[in-house]
């Protein structure tokens, strides 16, 4: 049942954490209320402190107890003239609060009649992330309008691979997807996530060979979102760090698609870090470089060769492999010692193979993509 609260008046009873969250709830809608409790302690809003009476709820229309006393409740429940809600007890609670997503004029209300709180706090977040910003609300505009002009694309980051090193917004996200646009490094069981009904798409790009180029991919974004379809685009690691994310978004933006970027963590730390090797060491690595070795047009990427005699600088070489040859050449030429120690991490977090070796062997080890350097 749903209740009108304006201009209803509103007493709450209790001070602690749930008090905390009704107040919240109350104060969100813009709705008044007054708060009694004996004590309080590090609490936001205004209290009258003072032992409940009876008397206490004269003149107001809705009280709220959160005190989990059960001698308040049995009195609220024999004098009660007033709709009452007791937090925790939905059997003798006249109404329930629900889970409210709002962004702009928009509110969605959620609720489980009272019998699982967390669980519409989950649906109500899943909400917020599809609700439109900015939206221009017209009673007159009919049901495929509204649905394609309220479409959204997400760019996510997927991480290294393991599945539990998604982010909780990722793995969120992925539970409300109409589409999903994967790349060849998205770890099949991240697939498994997505909603049985989304349709999933395979726009992978390995050396030697797109599935799809760049064009299409921009293309199938925006005609999967002009169909009114909440859009999301899977890659490795971050969207931002070398994953041509930024690049989508323009040209999705470009059509008044609304765009949000979900972060993933990059194979650039996490590899090292499963190796146990800190970008960062105090006194001896106090800045880090990630870099790829490999640039548009199937170019190689050396320009950061001459960093690697800065001794208190860790480079991370990403998509390098298949450049070990060049890499290896062009450092040996400008003196780089050959004894130099270099890592390659394989197949980061899902089949991992770590290999210690030397600059001089180099492109002499056996390893799989993808794969992380590291010096």
């Amino acid at each position: 049942m749903l209740i009108k609260l304006k201009p209803k008046n509103i007493l709450i009873i209790g001070a602690g954490k749930v008090a905390r969250q009704k107040c919240d709830v109350l104060n969100r809608l813009g709705l008044k209320f007054k708060v009694i409790a004996k004590e309080v302690e590090n609490f936001p809003y205004e209290v009258t402190i003072k032992k409940f009476e009876i008397s206490d709820t004269n003149g107001y229309d809705v009280v709220i107890d959160t005190t989990g006393c059960d001698k308040v409740t049995n009195t609220l429940l024999e004098n009660k003239n007033f709709l009452l809600n007791v937090v925790d007890k939905p059997e003798v609670c006249d109404f329930y609060f629900g889970s409210i997503a709002k962004k702009d004029d928009i509110s969605v209300l959620v609720s489980s009649n009272g019998k699982s709180p967390r669980l519409t706090q989950v649906i109500r977040d899943r909400i917020e992330k599809i609700l439109p910003t900015n939206y221009e609300i017209d009673r007159k505009k009919d049901y495929d309008t509204i649905k394609k002009e309220t479409s959204k694309v997400f760019i996510i980051g997927c991480g290294p691979g393991a599945v539990d090193l998604l982010t909780i917004r990722a793995y969120n996200t992925l539970k409300t997807l109409d589409v999903a646009l994967y790349d060849h490094l998205v770890n099949p069981e991240v697939l498994d996530i997505l909603p049985n009904n989304c349709e999933k798409i395979y726009v992978g790009k390995q050396k030697g060979y797109h599935h799809k180029n760049q064009d299409e991919i921009n293309e199938l974004l925006i005609q999967k979102a002009k169909k009114g379809k909440i859009v999301g685009r899977l890659k490795g690691g971050h969207p931002f760090v070398f994953g041509r994310g930024y690049e989508e978004m323009i040209e999705i933006t470009k059509e008044g698609i609304e765009v949000e970027i979900i972060e993933g963590l990059t194979s650039a730390i996490s590899a090292p870090s499963e190796a146990l090797i800190p970008v960062t060491l105090r006194g001896k690595k106090d800045s880090f470089m990630v870099v790829s070795a490999h640039l548009k047009g199937a170019r190689v990427n050396l320009n950061w060769i001459d960093l690697l005699d800065r001794e208190n600088l860790r480079i991370i070489v990403l998509m390098g492999l298949s450049r070990r040859k060049e890499i290896k050449q062009k450092a040996l030429e400008i003196g780089i010692n050959p004894k130099r120690e270099v890592y390659i991490i394989s197949e980061s977090s899902t089949n991992s193979k770590i290999i210690t070796t030397t600059l001089e062997n180099l492109d002499k080890e056996k390893a799989k993509k993808p794969a992380v350097i590291v010096f």
